[in-house]
């Protein structure tokens, strides 16, 4: 259903007639991707909903079939050489409540944030999950900004991380002293706050979709939940913590629905950042937007144009591909549900063919036709898409044809060393170029923070650092530099590797990095390999076995950490001391 009566349904095919003699309306040419299976399905044959790239490198899965209100959650990890579509599944720490559709976030140490639900006995609830401990904790806003005992809840809502890392979200349903204010979350200093009130006198952001632009602010299409929605849109200034009004559309967006075919809902599909600087929305009921931001506080641009083939995107999903063009799946005939139910159509969105319009590019469908709830996208660290299969177990991976974007693609600058054996990364485009996927209110599945992959280069081997505590959330930098701190492996064997970091599966160029021999002084183990897991138990053993210009690292966590042998050196290395201090020749 769109939101137009029948008359103005035909003059909308009038003006796309029109857009062709002007030659303005999309071209159609095939895209060029593929379609794998995953190999294995989840535990348990569970359907799989939202997806989250965590920052090891492993997708960590909720199922979307939990009718046990048990909050079941899934690991999928890569196998060795790296492959998603050959990994393997294994079960996470019950979340103590079950959620569909609701709000989740990566936070810049690490964890996960997750909030609220549509469906689900964790709609009250709002959770951290620390991938580390695989541990669950429940986070505790103050009453008079999110209050359970009044039915507060957070459904419909959207988030996003801005760039200094707090989580920015739309207002909670039922809650009269919220209003039309956002809440905002400073994980570091564990604050809740809200925000000024939304700028064009919407209600609320319910069935909003959020797009981050480069300047930091984050775009809105607004909506309303029933009647016509505004024209307008609006962005929130985190440096002032406050809404502004932005440029009025041409055209709706939203599917409106109302009775008694529906129940007087709308819808509004993906938002995405694309690599010429414009956010694509894409319309629940024909149509897209293009917007041009302003690079300030000034409204931008917007321009509409039609949907091929008269389909919609209302309550569907979107992934800015590493090559740029954005992956959608379509339907027509969408409801107050969205498009649920019906016939999927998959096509590539490419911006760059008879600009600024683009091109839709139809995509072969792939066997799995997808059952049950809405499929989820995710970005993979490899450049491929990861397409969750709604209410079966089945996972398709969608590999995307061409080059990655040049301008999305990181840079090293150095890496150096921790006193706690961890690593401090420096370089420039960390975070990629865009949040990677989105589908709305009903899931963020955003991957703008880096992921660090080492190969090795004999056996082909791939290994996954874990990343935390991203300098900045901040997309689309440029040359401005940003870091991260990573850990290795326990069992990662001595090096040398071939070291990338990606960002939205764009991959920086390759550094040659030693992986360090470990040697503990107090090491006991019958087990000895060099590893932090088992390290060697003397000096001479390191030094035998790094690489030359390689990196021994000496275990100080059991003191006195003290070796009284003798050695000759005589290659190049460095020497290093984690966990504590470690004496040598005494």
């Amino acid at each position: 259903m769109n939101a137009y009566s029948p008359p103005l349904r035909q003059a909308a095919r009038w003006l796309a007639l029109a857009l062709v003699g002007c030659g303005w309306l999309m071209t159609l040419r095939a895209g060029a991707g593929n379609w794998v299976t995953v190999a294995s399905p989840p535990p348990n044959n569970h359907g799989i909903g939202m997806m989250l790239l965590l920052s090891d490198g492993t997708v960590m899965c909720s199922a979307s079939d939990d009718t046990n209100n048990l909050g079941l959650w899934f690991r999928l990890t890569p196998d060795q050489y790296g492959s998603y579509v050959n990994g393997s599944w294994t079960s996470l720490a019950h979340a103590g409540y079950s959620r569909l559709y609701y709000t989740s976030d990566m936070l810049s140490n690490g964890t996960v944030f997750v909030a609220g639900g549509e469906y689900g006995s964790g709609k009250f609830i709002i959770q951290t999950y620390d991938p580390v401990a695989n541990a669950w904790s429940q986070l505790h806003p103050p009453t008079n900004l999110y209050n359970t005992n009044l039915g507060d809840y957070f459904a419909d809502t959207i988030s996003a991380v801005v760039p200094n890392g707090s989580v920015l979200m739309s207002p909670a349903l039922n809650n009269p002293g919220l209003g039309n204010e956002a809440l905002l979350y400073n994980p570091g200093a564990n604050v809740w706050t809200n925000t000024s009130m939304l700028a064009q006198g919407v209600t609320s952001q319910g069935e909003d979709t959020w797009t981050k632009l480069p300047d930091g602010s984050i775009l809105t299409v607004d909506g309303t939940l029933t009647g016509n929605p505004p024209h307008t849109s609006e962005r929130y200034i985190p440096a002032l913590n406050q809404w502004i009004a932005d440029a009025k559309l041409p055209v709706s967006l939203w599917n409106i629905v109302q009775p008694p075919k529906g129940g007087g809902s709308c819808e509004i599909g993906p938002g995405l950042l694309l690599p010429n600087g414009q956010a694509f929305y894409a319309g629940g009921n024909g149509w897209y937007g293009l917007y041009t931001p302003s690079g300030s506080t000034n409204a931008g641009s917007w321009a509409a144009y039609m949907i091929t083939n008269g389909l919609e995107s209302a309550d569907m999903p979107g992934s800015i591909m590493a090559n740029g063009k954005v992956l959608l799946i379509l339907a027509n005939n969408c409801t107050d549900v969205g498009c649920l139910g019906q016939p999927y159509y998959f096509y590539e969105y490419d911006y760059t063919v008879n600009s600024p319009v683009g091109a839709f590019l139809p995509v072969t469908a792939p066997t799995n036709q997808f059952g049950g709830t809405v499929p989820f996208m995710l970005n993979l660290p490899d450049g491929t898409v990861l397409v969750s299969s709604g209410g079966t177990a089945q996972l398709m991976v969608y590999q995307p044809s061409g080059s990655p974007v040049a301008s999305g693609k990181p840079v090293i600058t150095s890496i150096t060393p921790n006193a706690d054996n961890s690593f401090h990364l420096v370089g420039t485009g960390l975070n990629g170029i865009s949040e990677g996927s989105s589908f709305g209110d009903d899931g963020q599945m955003a991957s703008d923070y880096p992921v660090i992959r080492l190969t090795n280069p004999s056996s082909g081997q791939v290994y996954y650092a874990r990343t935390y505590n991203w300098s900045s959330f901040a997309i689309g930098t440029g040359n401005q530099p940003e870091a991260t701190e990573f850990t290795l492996p326990s069992n990662l064997p001595p090096g040398p590797y071939s070291l990338v970091v990606t960002a939205n599966g764009i991959a920086s160029d390759p550094v040659t990095f030693f992986g360090p021999v470990y040697v503990n002084f107090n090491a006991t183990s019958d087990f000895q390999f060099g590893t932090y897991e088992y390290p060697y138990g003397t000096l001479a053993e390191g030094t035998n076995a790094v690489a030359s210009g390689g990196t021994i690292a000496l275990i100080g966590s059991t003191q006195p950490s003290v070796s009284t042998q003798a050695i000759k050196i005589a290659k190049p290395m460095t020497l290093i001391a984690v966990k504590g201090p470690s004496t040598i020749g005494q």
